[in-house]
């Protein structure tokens, strides 16, 4: 007896399987949207904070306060990428989306611009596959 990878299967899943499927990608695309909006609110503080100290020269004394923002942007996008890898796998998208969405993070406010982009794409797939298997 040989089973099959239902991945590489050629044949439809389940509509169990795919509500399954479908509930999964919507909580990827969830955990996306929250860790995008966040990600890309760290970054504009992390430029902020740049902009303080290497091109207005504010005083160490102060800057000394805001040592944790690069930080803090750091594990936030690290986290960010997980979500990321996670909606990409789920939702089955190319390799240039996966590009696009890794250097969201690191572009002020194209987070912002993609995610919005991204959900609006993602819900659309979604709620079709969730038509096509209705029960």
């Amino acid at each position: 007896m040989t089973t099959q990878d239902p991945a590489t299967s050629t044949a439809a899943p389940s509509s169990e399987a795919a509500r399954t499927a479908i509930r999964k990608a919507r909580g990827a695309l969830a955990r996306y949207r929250v860790l995008a909006i966040v990600t890309g609110v760290m970054l504009l503080v992390l430029s902020v904070e740049m902009l303080m100290k290497y091109v207005f020269g504010v005083s160490d004394d102060i800057m000394r306060y805001l040592l944790w923002i690069p930080f803090a942007h750091g594990w936030i996008y690290v986290v960010y990428l997980v979500t990321v890898l996670d909606l990409w796998t789920k939702m089955r998208w190319g390799w240039g989306r996966l590009a696009t969405m890794v250097f969201a993070g690191v572009v002020p406010v194209m987070s912002f611009i993609l995610e919005k982009k991204v959900h609006a794409e993602a819900e659309a797939k979604l709620a079709g596959l969730e038509e096509r298997y209705a029960a």
